[in-house]
């Protein structure tokens, strides 16, 4: 792929990982970008650089630019090793002035790198700003978006806003533009992007979008340092950011199940048809078959979070526990929640899944049901009418 210029002096000098189908548990079915960029002005500066085995592609890119010996600074907007896998070496090889990075910063790349000699390293603090010359870049940290370290550059001659890991979307493609392609398929990879990285820092979100428009922050591009680039659709990715991180949820429930031999799964039906006959709309996904992140995506969103297993030593399926672990660990918020299970000889699956949704502040508005082997017409009436509960407690948060 080839360096490619966003605005007047600025390029995209990144690269592509078409093969990433993980990150640290979240499903990258489409790959992903490791976005790198250049601003060349009486002074040069390189934002964030690459995974290291995606340095040649990196280097390449701005040779197509510039010689990158001649690069002045290099701004460290995030320490996380996806961006600054190659730091040590891309130091090594321009010799910069200045290495521009947060206080947390400072901090992560100490423990990161161990350097040997000392870097040119500069601390600056929110409000800060450095000179390229026509050009200016000025500093805001957004601390836990989603690492201590992370901060924004803002290029305000350009109205440009480097965004470091918010705004992003693991996608993988030619396109650097988001409007390149079907907002479908951008808005969606964002919802997931935000689910599953950034939902736990919801509250940080909120507080930066507030800071930026009392700073009167003018935006015409959003380059982030994963996916494309947002340009004709700033507005929409910043209301969309604003109402993720609000916990806007709509009357909708979520089903996530395992079932060994199908009862738990009729279970799940069962329920859902009961929440259908409220008029509130039902997914039901399976944890065999449904990754996590995609179901934390799925329940963003979802007023309802109701979960089902069959007990297994005492216990609940592998699938349910990794599920719940992995969306406790994410935080939501202001759900209604609800459990269910079959069992053969124990049943202790409904309160372990209870204790995960309390874990999680749901309000538990049933106390969960329970069937024996395999449902009977009689169960099917009962799980139903305790769908239907569910599904008025939903319709009701929304009238209060």
């Amino acid at each position: 792929m080839a360096a490619e210029e966003i605005k007047d002096g600025v390029f995209w000098v990144g690269a592509i990982d078409w093969d990433l189908r993980d990150f640290h548990g979240y499903s990258t079915y489409q790959g992903t970008t490791y976005n790198a960029y250049l601003v060349k002005d009486e002074k040069v500066a390189l934002f964030d650089t690459v995974k290291m085995p995606f340095k040649n592609e990196m280097l390449h890119n701005i040779r197509e630019v510039m010689n990158p010996e001649d690069i002045d600074y290099i701004i460290v907007n995030h320490v996380e090793m996806d961006h600054s896998g190659y730091l040590t070496e891309m130091i090594k090889l321009c010799n910069p002035e200045k290495v521009f990075c947060s206080p947390m910063g400072l901090k992560a790349i100490r423990s990161h790198f161990h350097m040997s000699a000392d870097w040119p390293l500069e601390v600056v603090k929110s409000g800060d700003s450095i000179s390229l010359g026509a050009k200016t870049v000025q500093f805001l940290e957004t601390k836990m978006l989603h690492w201590p370290d992370s901060m924004f550059s803002y290029i305000p001659e350009e109205k440009l806003l480097i965004s470091s890991d918010a705004f992003g979307q693991h996608l993988a493609t030619t396109e650097r533009f988001a409007d390149e392609l079907p907002e479908s398929v951008v808005f969606d990879q964002a919802k997931k992007y935000f689910a599953n990285i950034l939902h736990l820092f919801a509250p940080n979100v909120t507080k930066l979008l507030k800071t930026v428009g009392e700073l009167g922050i003018e935006i015409d591009m959003i380059a982030p340092d994963h996916g494309l680039i947002w340009r004709d659709h700033v507005p929409d990715i910043l209301d969309d950011y604003r109402r993720w991180a609000s916990y806007e949820m709509e009357p909708k429930a979520v089903i996530i199940y395992d079932s060994m031999w199908h009862s738990t799964e009729r279970m799940a039906k069962a329920i859902s048809n009961g929440l259908l006959s409220e008029g509130v709309n039902t997914r039901i996904l399976s944890a065999k078959a449904t990754h996590r992140s995609e179901i934390m995506t799925e329940i963003m969103g979802a007023k309802g979070l109701i979960l089902g297993s069959p007990t297994l030593n005492n216990g609940i399926l592998p699938t349910m526990a990794d599920v719940c672990t992995y969306i406790k660990g994410l935080r939501p918020k202001h759900k209604i929640g609800a459990a269910f299970g079959s069992f053969g000889w124990s049943g202790e699956s409904v309160k372990h899944l209870n204790g995960y949704l309390e874990q999680m502040g749901c309000d538990i508005v049933h106390e969960g049901l329970r069937v024996k082997n395999v449902p009977t017409e009689e169960d099917y009436t009962v799980l139903t009418a305790m769908g239907a509960e569910i599904g008025r407690a939903i319709k009701k948060s929304f009238e209060e």
